[in-house]
């Protein structure tokens, strides 16, 4: 095979509505079957969210050392469970796209199968 038919057969098995867009991975987590779940997971961490913001503002307007500290410790204490919950977030984004990509896998093989057995 030369380049111009591996480009030909390419461009030929290349199917857009195939291709996984952020967009459509977010609108898949938020079908009927997750929403729950990312309901819970939103209302979890609305307070450590709000934690946040309270600690750094209250940090910056106290004047005792051991106040400041406290906030501080409290504020990063917030951000690493915000953070946390946002990396399982990005996790069962990609659950579901590395299920799909094993799927799209699973039926590319059974295709494959077909062709050699018609040959």
């Amino acid at each position: 095979m030369n380049e111009e038919q591996i480009k030909k057969i390419i461009e030929d098995t290349y199917d857009e509505s195939r291709e996984d867009t952020l967009w459509s991975m977010v609108g898949q987590l938020y079908s009927k079957k997750m929403l729950p779940s990312m309901i819970v997971h939103f209302l979890y961490s609305l307070p450590f969210m709000a934690g946040v913001v309270f600690c750094g503002i209250k940090f910056f307007y106290t004047d005792q050392i051991q106040f400041q500290i406290m906030y501080a410790a409290i504020f990063v204490s917030c951000v690493q469970v915000c953070i946390f919950s946002k990396i399982k977030y990005w996790q069962m984004l990609f659950k579901n796209n590395t299920s799909r990509e094993i799927k799209r896998l699973e039926l590319r093989i059974v295709e494959l199968n077909e062709t050699v057995k018609n040959k």
